[in-house]
């Protein structure tokens, strides 16, 4: 079935990280404390940073750890702590949900290593004289931030900053009443 499949250490690296980040992402479902969300989806980043190392984007990951594991999480924890929750849960009554999500997402997976391995679809490889191989990536990032996308790149910003405005200020109206 993964004849093509070499088991090396990188292979191995990079199963363990996948099962890090899919934990991660499962936790972040299945918790109903948002604090506990909001650290399992700075660890989602973390995993995703060290998958960026694995394909030798090490500026990539650099930047998914600062801006993603760092800032974004830490914007979301003080967004938690500035707004009110409720510190009593009610219980859920235990339904067959959990059992047929799981059933409905290994059979999505198991469509997907279908068509990955045996639909007979010719995936692009990479070829020695791609326009990235043998450039800095760090440099082809910033020409590309600051000639074609610096527009949307400041947009994401100002977004970032309203939402957190947004929040302190829902959280200061809560207080008042």
């Amino acid at each position: 079935m993964f004849s093509g499949l070499a088991i090396t250490g990188q292979t191995v690296a990079f199963f363990v990280i996948a099962l890090f980040v899919i934990a991660c992402g499962v936790m972040l479902l299945s918790m109903k404390k948002v604090i506990y969300m909001a650290l399992s989806i700075g660890g989602v980043f973390i995993g995703c940073a060290a998958v960026y190392l694995m394909l030798e984007a090490e500026f990539l990951a650099f930047i998914q750890v600062l801006l993603y594991a760092g800032a974004i999480t830490i914007m979301m924890l003080f967004a938690i702590m500035l707004t009110k929750h409720d510190e009593i849960e009610k219980p859920e009554p235990i339904t067959a949900h959990p059992v047929w999500a799981a059933i409905g997402a290994a059979g999505f997976g198991l469509v997907i290593l279908w068509v990955v391995k045996f639909s007979g679809i010719k995936w692009p490889q990479a070829t020695p004289d791609s326009p990235f191989q043998g450039q800095d990536n760090v440099k082809l990032i910033g020409e590309a931030l600051f000639n074609q996308y610096v527009i949307p790149f400041e947009l994401v910003s100002v977004v970032l900053i309203v939402a957190l405005v947004g929040a302190i200020t829902l959280a200061n109206k809560e207080e008042k009443n």
